[in-house]
């Protein structure tokens, strides 16, 4: 499993008139995540891009469970907790800092090249990858 931890603010922008975080405020913070999850395995996804590799999302799940409002401060937790082939999945949670689960989420994308065709994913990330899931 490779997991990482992204620490953020709620901002007033990002809250609807119930002073509760609109509910598709949480995918940037989603994105934030997994790009912070890239980078703490050695392979950020501006580097991918440059390397002919991208990531789009095609599929999203997510279940709320409690409100966040303005000036929380959530932890997005991002996993990935199986060795990824053609696509990646990642797993999230979302919790304030008092320890409350707001949101569980998910995300499915596919290594795409350039043309959008499916590709492998780079040499690189395959290698941070196989260190991390040693048994697959």
């Amino acid at each position: 499993m490779v997991q990482s931890k992204t620490s953020i603010r709620v901002r007033y922008a990002e809250t609807d008139m119930m002073g509760i975080v609109y509910h598709s405020r949480y995918l940037p913070w989603l994105e934030c995540s997994r790009i912070q999850l890239l980078d703490d395995l050695g392979c950020p996804y501006v580097e991918m891009e440059k390397m002919g590799v991208r990531l789009p999302v095609v599929e999203v799940n997510c279940r709320y469970r409690y409100p966040a409002r303005f000036d929380d401060r959530v932890t997005v937790t991002a996993e990935i907790r199986e060795m990824p082939r053609a696509r990646i999945k990642i797993y999230y949670q979302v919790q304030r800092d008092d320890g409350q689960l707001l949101c569980e989420a998910s995300t499915l994308h596919g290594f795409m090249d350039l043309e959008n065709r499916p590709c492998r994913p780079p040499e690189k990330l395959r290698k941070a990858f196989q260190a991390s899931f040693p048994s697959s």
